[in-house]
């Protein structure tokens, strides 16, 4: 399943009635993906300095990847 998908489901079952037109949850969405963005951004560091650092953005630029719908969420 895609991240888009997985935060509209989370927004369509929230108590928080949406009474707007169609497409509400993704624009709702779309600034809460964009807070992920930057936060994941936040943490990953300038230069890889070892292997904490390289597996550090790697694991960053998997999550992006997700976040971007360009591949699926690892099922836990």
């Amino acid at each position: 399943m895609k991240f888009s998908e997985l935060l509209v489901l989370a927004i369509q079952r929230s108590e928080i009635p949406l009474r707007f037109e169609p497409g509400a949850e993704e624009a709702v969405a779309r600034p809460v993906t964009e807070f992920i963005r930057v936060w994941l951004q936040s943490h990953d560091p300038d230069r890889a300095e070892g292997d904490f650092d390289y597996g550090r953005k790697a694991l960053i630029g998997e999550l992006l990847e997700e976040l971007d719908d360009r591949r699926e969420v690892a099922a836990g």
